[in-house]
C-alpha cells in the first residue's frame, strides 16, 4: 500500500461559515481523532486529498502545520450530493505496525454456470483487520462454474498473509440465483383474447 503525503493546517474557526470560508479557498475541513488523543480539527488541500481518496482505505502522511508528521486513515467522507465535491473528512491517527478494522472490496472473476443465473453481492465490502500499513485495496474471488443455489463464505476467501477476517466466517458474501422467468398474469391472457 502507497502512502499519499499531505499537508494540513489546523483551523480555529468552527461552523457552517468557517467551513464554507475553508470549502471556497478549495479545501477541505477535517478531524484528526485516535489514541485518545483530543480531536484536532484540519484545513487539508481540496484537489490533493481527492486524489488520494481515489485508493480506498489510503494511507495518509500528515505533515500539520510543518512541525509534526502523523499517519492517518479516512473513516469518514462526506461529499456534496449533487456537485460530489469533498465536504468534510474524518482521520483516524494510526501508527506503524497497528491493527486497524477496516472494510475491502470484493471483485470477483470467472463465468457463472450456463442456465440464467445472477450473482448477488450480499457483502460489496469485505470487514478485515490489517496492519494500518498493509491494507490491501481489493480481494479477488473465482466464481467461475457456480450455479444457482451455490453461495461463497468469508471463510471461503483466501486474505493476504497478516490480514484477518473481522466478521463472522460463516457470512455470506456471495450467492448465486435462479433467473426468474416473468410470467403473463391470468388478466394479461383474457384482455389479449378479446382484442
Amino acid at each position: 500500500m502507497s502512502e499519499v503525503k499531505i499537508s494540513a493546517e489546523t483551523r480555529s474557526e468552527f461552523g457552517k461559515g468557517a467551513a464554507r470560508r475553508i470549502r471556497r479557498d478549495s479545501k477541505v475541513p477535517g478531524v484528526l481523532y485516535g489514541h485518545g488523543s483530543d480531536p484536532l480539527h484540519l484545513t487539508l488541500p481540496g484537489h490533493e486529498l481527492l486524489l488520494a481518496l481515489r485508493t480506498p482505505n489510503v494511507l495518509i502522511a500528515l505533515d500539520i502545520d510543518g512541525k509534526t508528521s502523523e499517519l492517518a486513515i479516512p473513516k469518514s467522507v462526506q461529499r456534496d450530493p449533487i456537485k460530489g465535491f469533498l465536504e468534510h473528512v474524518d482521520l483516524q491517527l494510526v501508527q506503524r505496525g497497528e491493527k486497524v478494522n477496516v472494510e475491502i472490496f470484493v471483485h470477483t472473476e470467472g463465468e457463472l454456470a450456463a442456465g440464467g443465473n445472477l450473482l448477488e453481492h450480499v457483502l460489496n465490502a469485505l470487514p478485515v483487520e490489517a496492519e494500518a500499513t498493509h491494507i490491501p485495496e481489493s480481494v479477488t474471488v473465482s466464481v467461475e462454474g457456480l450455479s444457482a443455489g451455490d453461495s461463497i463464505l468469508a471463510k471461503d476467501i483466501s486474505l493476504p498473509s497478516g490480514v484477518k477476517l473481522a466478521v463472522d466466517e460463516d457470512a455470506v458474501v456471495i450467492q448465486v440465483l435462479a433467473a426468474q422467468a416473468e410470467e403473463a398474469s391470468e388478466g394479461e391472457g383474457d384482455e389479449a383474447a378479446q382484442a
